[in-house]
């Protein structure tokens, strides 16, 4: 299997990590250090300034993928004190790991330097430059989607730091206008990146094909309905994408990696790995298991379940997810598997909402076509819903959606922000954890943060 490995370098004034790629044009022996104006010379560095883009992923998606996306949500309990339960009992501090936004910023500082710099090594309109760009402004827009959600208003940084003068105590910037820059990046990379790779890398790298994908999850999360259904359709269209065709091939795209209904996902192998293991499956000390309710919750038939965890158990002691149907594993050692954070039922699920948003017979009757390869693939009688079945099953045709994407998305890191997306989160976890103030649905921010940046302000519900 082809994945990203990485050696340290140090870019301008901040501390990166390039990557070489074994399936990469690069083959040379690591670089231990150099300016970005030393270093971006030719194709071949500017191409390594992309990668180094994609190491930061590695670290800022670890575990806190799972932290942002599932950790405060319902499908999850935990005997694990620290993190989780902080999250879960919705007593957020400004000293847990998941308040540090250190890595995001890590990572648009690089995506910055590459931005900057990778035009001067290309001749003007050079398809190849444009394209390294538009990854490069994608995976700044995928960081700045997580901190607006995470954080609400955010500093927005779109230059490298290049001289001791510069301002670096940035102030926050209005969450909407962070948002109208990520829509342009992802613009900009649909026009200027590569239809595909012909490669893992069409998994791993951004191309148009997951640029539009993650276009949709924001459209989506601004209520733009009819621009999530247009990037939607790209997407479902796209011959690199098909949904996995049974049930196995549902459990090997996650402990296999590399499957064709992922459209993007971080690179991880022996060296570069990640929590999957400790946040899911290490038994009694794994971090989350699956709550009550979430067990509860499958409809009669569904083959998920046996894949999710263990039926035989009344308190199940992992998530097989990740790692496979049937893992026993009690070695808390980090994991190679990557981390699929768009795949092809989640866009398909998310233009059924925006269906439905539009309202009108067609467009609902169209919204729960769209489950209909899903539920089938799971077992689940009737596969395709009428509006009055989802209505009576669930309360509505939107509940109905949403909690297809409970069962299928779970513990992939959607769930929480579906719930704050949807307006849910106080309705759902206020009997679980007391949540009732929107303030509340943000995290706060570091501690170290504040105290290094005079600019930065606590958000209101953590002062």
């Amino acid at each position: 299997m082809k994945k990203i490995n990485y050696n340290i370098f140090i870019l301008g004034l901040a501390l990166l990590s390039l990557s070489s790629c074994v399936n990469s044009l690069l083959d040379k022996k690591p670089i231990s250090s150099f300016s970005a104006e030393s270093f971006y010379k030719n194709q071949d560095q500017a191409k390594a300034g992309v990668y180094g883009i994609y190491n930061s992923l590695q670290s800022t998606m670890h575990t806190n993928f799972s932290f942002w996306g599932e950790g405060r949500a319902d499908n999850v309990k935990t005997k694990h004190a620290g993190e989780p339960t902080f999250l879960l009992n919705n007593t957020l501090t400004a000293s847990i790991s998941s308040a540090d936004w250190t890595n995001l910023y890590t990572t648009i500082s690089r995506a910055n330097y590459a931005i900057k710099n990778i035009p001067g090594v290309f001749s003007e309109g050079d398809a190849t430059g444009n394209q390294l760009v538009g990854q490069a402004k994608a995976i700044r827009a995928l960081s700045y989607f997580y901190l607006v959600r995470i954080w609400g208003d955010v500093p927005l940084i779109l230059e490298p730091y290049t001289q001791a003068g510069q301002d670096i105590f940035v102030s926050r910037t209005n969450s909407e206008l962070v948002l109208d820059q990520v829509e342009a990046d992802l613009k900009f990379a649909v026009v200027n990146c590569v239809e595909k790779f012909n490669s893992t890398n069409d998994r791993i790298m951004f191309n148009k094909g997951s640029a539009n994908a993650l276009l949709v999850q924001v459209y989506m999360w601004r209520k733009k309905y009819t621009e999530a259904i247009a990037a939607a359709d790209l997407v479902i269209s796209n011959p690199l994408y098909s949904l996995a065709v049974d049930m196995v091939a549902w459990g090997k795209m996650f402990s296999d990696s590399y499957s064709n209904e992922s459209i993007f996902e971080v690179g991880y192998n022996e060296t570069q790995t990640n929590g999957l293991r400790v946040l899911y499956a290490i038994g009694s000390d794994s971090h989350y298991t699956p709550s009550l309710n979430f067990m509860a919750s499958f409809e009669a038939g569904d083959l998920r379940r046996a894949y999710i965890y263990d039926v035989t158990q009344a308190d199940p002691k992992a998530i097989w997810k990740y790692l496979g149907k049937g893992v026993s594993d009690q070695i808390a050692t980090t994991s190679k598997q990557n981390i699929i954070l768009i795949r092809l039922a989640d866009i398909m699920m998310l233009k059924a909402e925006a269906l439905n948003k539009m309202g009108g017979t067609t467009n609902v009757t169209n919204a729960l076509k769209l489950l209909e390869p899903i539920r089938k693939r799971a077992g689940i009688t009737p596969n395709l819903l009428t509006e009055a079945q989802a209505i009576s099953m669930y309360g509505s045709v939107e509940n109905a959606i949403l909690h297809e994407r409970s069962i299928e998305l779970c513990y992939e890191g959607h769930r929480w922000f579906d719930l704050v997306r949807t307006g849910k989160a106080i309705s759902t976890m206020g009997p679980i954890n007391g949540l009732s103030n929107a303030k509340n649905l943000i995290w706060p921010i570091s501690t170290t943060t504040i105290d290094k940046n005079p600019n930065i302000t606590q958000n209101e519900f953590y002062r």
